[in-house]
């Protein structure tokens, strides 16, 4: 029955956090994934850690759940889903008010919420407040779809009658990266509930925790039992399973292209609906006729926001050659503003990356950069306060190269390191733009609207900005071209991954 959830099935994941300072680490303690309305250990008993990216200390632990309990978990949402609990025998005004509920208890939670967001990826607090108002706002804005969710009526003459109705997909497995983790789970937990669905979710192993404060909202909002289940773990033990699973009707992901091409193929077996969010190596391009500190900041800010753990970053800055020594010296400048330490910290403007992992790649393609023809324009500073010493801090950097051969420019990086190329014309803009297997976005920095027109009209990317950098309102569109993926996200648009078009042909007796 849809309604209040059962009290006792409360977690209560935020308390121990409101008095969280720069320098506590409140102790997360040891969690359980939640399959089929109960919270629940792996069957084998097998947990691993979560830490604070800033101090690299253990905050929690949660269980690794492996094929067994992915096992279980689909079994979970495939009873739900063929009982018709959530879906088809569910009016959608009762699905819509369950999701206002969910914004609603995102916003009572919302400081906690960022607080854990904080400690378990590190992003500076302001940030994952904005993203915790996101998440409150997209279970809000697939409220209001549930209930306008329509078929249509194609004209196949006076004898008959066609009715094109939408139904819900079936059971969704859901694996979301470690940049974003309440946000891009929400991205796709909001639009395949209000679609009818049952869902799997599988957060990333390096950002687990907001996953299972979802799921205790979820019960608190009246979602029914086994609709939305969590299971945390390892992606090859974890998620490789929902891949090969029958019972499992469409697998959405955003993370790596070299997990992407490895998920289309394998779903490929079962003919599974499939939306990919893959990488991207977007280009910035700024003209000499830019509007010169917003272009400057907005620049910085699509490489060295989130730590450039962006899948949207803007790491090829493609500078008009005219201008582009007065441009880095100015990006040089802004950079040295940037703060970094522990995101608990209102001052710090950049936190830690998000695993030691993480941080000994991003460092290979900055230790690399020299000798494959880059030169070093700036390099920022690790924090000096030693409770942070074993945090995975990497310093903005900015380098310059002539041309498009080096790895950096090449290579998603995923982590603050900016690389600048120069262009003659708009014509060699656009070449260098499309130099890239990628194309999720793009920026175009300048004060003709007639060149910004001709741009973002030949730029082969998902999303393009003009005078802006990295918005990605959840009412409009999000995806992109080439390699960086297959489907669209976010707006109506989320919606069509969640439905299946069935045709009801009547003949009227002709």
């Amino acid at each position: 029955m849809i309604g209040a959830a059962d009290p006792v099935r409360r977690n209560n994941y935020g308390l121990g956090m409101d008095n969280a300072t720069s320098r506590d680490t409140p102790g997360i303690g040891h969690r359980q994934m939640f399959i089929g309305g109960s919270w629940v250990d792996a069957l084998d008993g097998g947990r691993f850690v979560t830490v604070n990216p800033a101090t690299g200390a253990e905050i929690g632990s949660v269980p690794r759940g492996r094929a067994a309990d992915v096992d279980r978990a689909v079994a979970a949402a495939r009873n739900a889903f063929d009982s018709g609990r959530w879906g088809q025998s569910v009016a959608e005004r009762d699905r819509a008010r369950v999701l206002f509920r969910m914004a609603d208890l995102v916003r009572e939670r919302r400081d906690d919420l960022a607080r854990l967001e904080v400690l378990d990826c590190g992003k500076p607090i302001g940030d994952a407040e904005a993203d915790i108002d996101e998440v409150a706002f997209m279970f809000e804005y697939y409220a209001g779809w549930a209930t306008k969710i329509m078929g249509d009526i194609p004209p196949v003459g006076p004898d008959a009658m066609s009715l094109v109705v939408k139904e819900p997909v079936g059971v969704c497995g859901l694996i979301v990266p470690w940049n974003y983790p309440m946000l891009m789970a929400a991205q796709k937990v909001a639009p395949a509930l209000a679609a009818g669905c049952t869902v799997v979710l599988k957060p990333a192993e390096q950002t687990p925790l907001s996953a299972l404060v979802m799921a205790e909202i979820a019960a608190e909002a009246g979602v029914p039992d086994a609709v939305f289940n969590v299971v945390t773990g390892v992606g090859v033990e974890a998620g490789e399973p929902m891949l090969t699973d029958p019972r499992v009707d469409k697998i959405s992901f955003t993370g790596s292209l070299a997990v992407g091409r490895h998920i289309q193929r394998t779903c490929a077996d079962d003919l599974k609906r499939v939306t990919l969010e893959l990488g991207g190596k977007s280009p910035n391009i700024v003209f000499a006729d830019a509007p010169m500190p917003e272009a400057v900041s907005g620049s910085c800010l699509g490489v060295f926001g989130n730590q450039g753990e962006v899948c949207s970053a803007g790491s090829r800055v493609l500078v008009q050659r005219s201008i582009h020594d007065e441009f880095v010296a100015a990006m040089v400048a802004e950079t040295e503003a940037i703060r970094l330490g522990s995101g608990l910290d209102r001052s710090v403007t950049m936190g830690p990356l998000v695993s030691a992992a993480q941080m000994e790649r991003v460092n290979g393609f900055i230790d690399s950069a020299p000798a494959d023809g880059a030169r070093l324009v700036h390099a920022g500073r690790r924090p000096d306060d030693p409770v942070l010493a074993g945090g995975f801090f990497v310093p903005p950097m900015i380098f310059a190269v002539d041309d498009q051969r080096p790895r950096i420019a090449r290579e998603e990086i995923f982590g603050p390191v900016m690389t600048v190329i120069p262009f003659d014309d708009e014509a060699e803009a656009i070449r260098l733009a499309h130099d890239t297997e990628y194309g999720l976005a793009a920026a175009i920095w300048t004060t003709d609207i007639s060149r910004a027109m001709r741009t973002a009209r030949a730029l082969r990317a998902g999303v393009v900005w003009v005078n802006d950098s990295q918005p990605a309102p959840s009412e409009a569109m999000w995806g992109g071209y080439k390699q960086s993926g297959v489907g669209r996200e976010l707006g109506p648009y989320a919606l069509d991954a969640y439905l299946e078009s069935k045709q009801i042909y009547i003949n009227l007796g002709g």
